[in-house]
């Protein structure tokens, strides 16, 4: 389970620029949710990953992972057992590197220059397959020569290689075109489904935060403004989610992108 209680984050303190990026925000996430995280630009969405992950101590505040206080922990050490994919499908992979070498590297078998045993090589070779992009094939190719798809999809099988306690994808297809961005969230569902994963996902597609995973939360000003799972979320769609938000706020969202994908 993750627990998050009170944590806030305000960026610039005291100066014009001062930003409240998370503004008290509490949440519980039980082991195998699967939770979608929708709100406009600047709601404190990538924000509230990177205070999950470490990147910054915030402000107030704990986060507490499996029983373990993790509030202090160095992100180093978080991503030991919290996995993470970016928009950028250059992040996440070591470009220079082959496929066999990323993926050795991700099973803590070793990296560059690693010796890959037959059964590894073998392992590699049908999680691979498994893709169903033809990669298996192709374990000698460097990753930077792979299409942003591909490098994607290697990157969540990096992420996912020894099953993290908590899995956070922060928009992880919003780069690709529309036919391989659907590919990569069929083969994330498949990849949570089979592992059991605690997972958060970041997306600006509506239909696809209603349609995947059992829990969707909407966030705006830093905080949480709708925690949506079970029968209050079976059968909404975009319209109803865009008019609880204007409900709420008094204001229609503000982000285009949000409402057509």
């Amino acid at each position: 389970m993750l627990s998050i209680s009170h944590i806030k984050k305000v960026f610039n303190p005291g100066t014009l620029n001062e930003k409240t990026a998370i503004a008290d925000l509490s949440i519980e996430i039980n082991n195998g949710d699967f939770v979608t995280v929708i709100g406009a630009n600047g709601a404190g969405k990538s924000t509230l990953f990177a205070a999950i992950s470490g990147d910054f101590l915030t402000d107030s505040g704990s986060i507490v992972l499996d029983g373990e206080d993790i509030t202090l922990t160095p992100a180093h050490e978080r991503a030991r057992y919290i996995g993470r994919l970016f928009q950028d499908p250059m992040k996440g992979s070591a470009p220079g590197m082959t496929i066999e070498e990323n993926l050795a590297l991700a099973s803590g078998k070793g990296g560059w220059l690693s010796v890959v045993s037959k059964k590894e090589k073998n392992d590699f070779r049908e999680r691979l397959a498994s893709l169903d992009m033809g990669l298996e094939d192709r374990m000698q190719q460097p990753v930077g020569l792979l299409s942003g798809g591909q490098r994607q999809a290697i990157t969540l099988l990096m992420a996912t290689f020894n099953p993290p306690k908590l899995l956070l994808l922060d928009e992880h297809t919003a780069a690709l075109d529309p036919g391989t961005a659907e590919k990569v969230l069929a083969l994330t569902e498949e990849i949570v489904r089979d592992n059991k994963l605690t997972c958060l996902m970041i997306t600006h597609n509506m239909l696809s935060a209603l349609s995947m995973g059992n829990r969707t939360i909407m966030m705006d000003e830093g905080n949480i403004l709708y925690d949506l799972s079970g029968n209050e979320r079976e059968g909404l769609g975009v319209s109803d989610l865009t008019d609880m938000f204007r409900q709420s706020k008094g204001r229609d969202l503000d982000n285009d992108r949000m409402l057509f994908l």
